[in-house]
């Protein structure tokens, strides 16, 4: 248990049960869901902790306002919106929760996959508009395709574990990770995965070196038409090139629940193209609004995995070693 009472901010909607927890341990949480940035600047020194999710941009003038601060904490998986090297730098541990919606992420991706390879949403949409079309909406089995995964983490590992069962094959592409061939997934190079793939899906961070990741030469290097799935940051797709692809026939069908228009904190999309309506209006695109990682169970345990992230730092003194650094 603490000896004294540790401020920490938590800027946006969380769990309740983070803030309890900490309570219990010991800190004094203060919510202040929808703080604006110039409010935050004005109060950060008084915290040595602060909780977000992707609304605030976390950038290198925020990281020195907080000169008390210790530690910031991501409730969800990515971390674009932080300058961690700044933070990192200056002894602020950075952590985040991608393990809190691995599982949730990994259904959605599924079911973007048997969506459209059963024309599920499709015909759907034009059985309630009074068309009974069965022989147009003639669908195509999941079993003896290829999958490849890009990025073997906590969501591509899951999705991973939730298609293995359905007889396809897997193949696993990371480029920071090796030897992680296991029962579900064999790695391999991407050249491989270009080459046989049916289905592709991504599981990778935004940063610079994924922004535009799909771009034209990314589509055209596939071997075979694929289904392409995205369900990690809008901005690693280049639109502009996966239309072109559709065009082609490069891609045959593509499940989005993420886009490159979207604001930071995933809210609202900031559109002014004809991309955006062609891909509304094609019938072998499924776009859904960023709700992969967004399940009531994921919400309850991004907060239960910050909240003992965050009292293991305390517990074994690594905050106070690295800020002796």
């Amino acid at each position: 248990m603490l000896s004294n009472s540790k401020k920490i901010i938590v800027t946006d909607k969380v769990h309740y049960s983070l803030s309890e927890r900490l309570n219990k341990y010991g800190f004094t949480t203060v919510t202040k869901e929808g703080i604006t940035r110039n409010e935050l600047i004005e109060i950060l020194p008084e915290f040595e902790g602060i909780i977000l999710r992707s609304r605030i941009i976390f950038d290198k003038e925020l990281v020195e306002r907080g000169i008390n601060l210790r530690f910031i904490a991501r409730a969800g998986s990515g971390m674009e919106n932080i300058d961690t090297a700044c933070a990192e730098s200056k002894g602020i541990v950075c952590i985040n929760s991608p393990e809190g919606n691995r599982d949730s992420v990994g259904e959605l991706a599924l079911g973007l996959v048997l969506s459209l390879l059963h024309n599920i949403n499709k015909s759907a949409i034009e059985t309630k508009n009074g068309k009974w079309n069965r022989k147009i909406n003639r669908g195509n089995e999941l079993k003896n395709k290829i999958i490849g995964i890009i990025g073997y983490g906590n969501t591509g590992s899951a999705f991973a574990k939730k298609i293995q069962g359905l007889d396809v094959e897997i193949l696993a592409y990371d480029k920071y990770k090796t030897g992680f061939t296991d029962k579900y997934v064999k790695e391999v190079e991407m050249s491989e995965i270009f080459k046989y793939a049916d289905i592709v899906s991504l599981h990778i961070p935004l940063n610079e070196e994924t922004k535009y990741l799909a771009n034209n030469n990314f589509f055209n290097s596939f071997y075979k038409t694929i289904i392409f799935i995205n369900t990690s940051r809008g901005p690693i797709v280049n639109t502009a090139a996966l239309a072109d692809a559709i065009k082609t026939g490069k891609v045959k069908a593509a499940g989005l629940d993420v886009l490159e228009y979207e604001n930071t904190a995933f809210e609202s999309l900031s559109i002014d193209n004809d991309i955006y309506d062609f891909l509304c209006k094609n019938d072998n695109v499924i776009i859904t609004p960023h709700i992969a990682g967004l399940s009531y169970e994921s919400e309850e345990r991004h907060a239960e995995i910050l909240a003992e992230k965050i009292i293991k730092l305390y517990d074994s003194s690594q905050i106070e070693n690295r800020k002796q650094m």
